[in-house]
């Protein structure tokens, strides 16, 4: 084997071992915010400090944008555990606020949901990963697309309209599967060559974790929507 092939090797497989830890920790978070959604959902003591005070619910929504906030800003100055229980705590967060999931939808379309959510995002994640087209633009175009729904979402919360719910319900699939490509993409060509096993390299991995996390999430609760089934109140 020549030198560049040999060189290139290497490049190729610090290439897969950064992404397997990234796709690793992302992993890992999803477990957490899963057990701890599930655990709160079936613990009427847990939900009534969750769900039982709207300050307490909001507050640690609240909590969750901090931490998301604080992890993304801080975490080049933080130490390895630091970022480590940072992310631990924000996907526990999130799973508690995520419990509300498990009294509106049926557990049988949470989980056939969860296995279409992670079919699209696997499709997405490879196609990212593996094409020598630059997504660049489609992520600029679906970062922006995603401010618009968030704004159209907030005024919703008033105008209470099902034509503009369903609407950014299906723009939101469409932007979140384009996001997961355009950041795994983003992710690979962040990667450090020569830094692998260092503290910014494992620093790195929970960042692309977060993103990916973040990224998986929402495409959940948008597919959600669509084909979660509702509870009945008898």
């Amino acid at each position: 084997m020549s030198i560049s092939a040999l060189a290139m090797s290497q490049v190729q497989l610090e290439e897969r071992n950064f992404i397997t830890k990234v796709y690793g920790w992302m992993s890992f978070a999803l477990i957490i915010t899963g057990l701890v959604a599930m655990v709160t959902a079936s613990s009427p003591l847990l939900l009534s400090v969750v769900l039982g005070n709207r300050i307490v619910f909001f507050a640690l929504i609240i909590a969750e944008l901090l931490l998301v906030g604080y992890l993304s800003a801080a975490v080049r100055t933080m130490s390895v555990p630091a970022a480590i229980v940072t992310f631990i705590l924000y996907s526990a967060l999130n799973g508690l606020t995520l419990s509300v999931i498990f009294l509106v939808y049926t557990a049988g379309s949470i989980a056939s949901t969860f296995f279409i959510t992670a079919g699209t995002f696997g499709a997405m994640s490879i196609y990212g990963y593996f094409t020598k087209r630059d997504l660049t633009s489609m992520g600029n175009l679906c970062t922006m697309a995603l401010i618009g729904i968030i704004i159209a979402s907030v005024v919703n919360i008033f105008l209470h309209s099902p034509a503009v719910y369903w609407t950014t319900t299906y723009l939101g699939i469409i932007i979140f599967v384009g996001l997961t490509a355009y950041d795994t993409q983003k992710i690979k060509n962040l990667n450090i060559i020569g830094n692998e096993g260092t503290d910014e390299d494992k620093k790195e991995a929970i960042m692309g974790a977060l993103t990916l996390y973040l990224d998986f999430i929402n495409l959940f609760l948008m597919l959600l929507r669509v084909f979660g089934q509702k509870r009945r109140n008898d």
